[in-house]
């Protein structure tokens, strides 16, 4: 047994109050679901909602008991090399503009001209907020545009780059006392500095038209955090197949540019008929995007929206669990490939 084996046994949690831990949430997350009850939903629908995210419960639990082993090495070893991913994720959002006269500004000016293009577009040009308004939604559209634009940037931004982190770390991969599950979270978290950036300035541009901070804007922590998890269990999975499947870097750019008018950001999810509005909810991002704008100039707790929330942590753990398990299947032949 290695040095780094035996550190990670050493920080272990016992597996039966784990599993147990586990099961006992699942359980208490199917109870409160059972027991919601909302009187002006559709009690089909919501019966339907009720059966799927119980059977979601189970079966991640499951899989959670089956696959112990494999689904919470990954978890330690970031939690083991917390200091170096930290110094690592610093560094490499540094030298990505390194000998640019710029510098880090070029990281905010693609974003910056891609807002103002929409607004100009959208706002000026199709008059996109009388459409607005005809929904219900009084907010100016560039206020509208930017919080559903910023979280897709953060996502855009993470997985690209997560995408990559094994190919363009190749060198690092093939050492054999290296730790290269910690590899997609340092993209992600350098993604996350230009992201905060840009929720300052969202910020400001709320409080510009008399939108000013409140209690619930302390949930973009909240929804960040989602994204994070989200984009960080996508990359664990797509950084892994593309060291075998080069082609997936492209499909994933095609993904985006499908996924950018997919999500309700340029555009009002209540134009869509009830039927519809289920289908385009199975995006997850339609959760966060709907999220920021709740945080930044709507009244509402995540948990009002139940189903979503419950919908969205069932997914991504489930996505989370899955992407871990391959990760480890297939590092063992990255260097070989690499």
């Amino acid at each position: 047994m290695s040095e780094n084996d035996t550190t990670t046994k050493k920080y272990v949690f016992p597996k039966p109050a784990a599993i147990a831990i586990f099961w006992g949430l699942g359980l208490i997350l199917a109870f409160v679901l059972i027991m919601h009850h909302n009187p002006l939903a559709d009690q089909v629908t919501e019966k339907m909602k009720k059966v799927s995210g119980c059977v979601l419960i189970a079966f991640t639990c499951v899989i959670f008991t089956i696959f112990y082993d494999g689904l919470t090495t990954i978890p330690i070893e970031l939690f083991q090399s917390r200091r170096l991913i930290w110094k690592l994720a610093k560094n490499d959002f540094k030298k990505r503009y390194a000998g640019s006269y710029l510098g880090m500004l070029w990281a905010m000016a693609q974003p910056v001209v891609t807002v103002v293009m929409y607004w100009l577009v959208f706002d000026k040009i199709f008059d996109t907020k009388s459409q607005l308004v005809a929904g219900g939604i009084e907010v100016p559209y560039v206020l509208y545009l930017m919080a559903g634009l910023v979280p897709w940037f953060y996502f855009s931004e993470a997985l690209t780059q997560g995408t990559m982190a094994l190919l363009e770390y190749n060198y690092l991969v093939k050492k054999v006392v290296f730790n290269i599950s910690i590899l997609p979270i340092i993209k992600a978290i350098a993604a996350t500095f230009i992201h905060l950036f840009f929720v300052c300035i969202v910020l400001l541009v709320a409080i510009g038209y008399g939108y000013y901070p409140n209690i619930y804007t302390i949930q973009i922590l909240y929804y960040s955090f989602c994204m994070f998890l989200l984009v960080l269990g996508m990359s664990y999975l797509t950084c892994a197949i593309v060291v075998f499947i080069r082609d997936l870097q492209q499909i994933i750019a095609i993904a985006l540019q499908i996924g950018m008018w997919a999500t309700p950001i340029l555009w009002d999810i209540s134009m869509l008929t009830d039927n519809m509005k289920t289908v385009f909810k199975l995006n997850p991002l339609v959760y966060i995007v709907d999220g920021y704008r709740s945080a930044l100039y709507g009244e509402t707790w995540f948990w009002e929206h139940f189903y979503s929330s419950t919908y969205f942590w069932i997914f991504t753990i489930s996505l989370f669990c899955i992407a871990t398990l391959i990760f480890k299947k297939l590092r063992v032949h990255f260097a070989d490939v690499l």
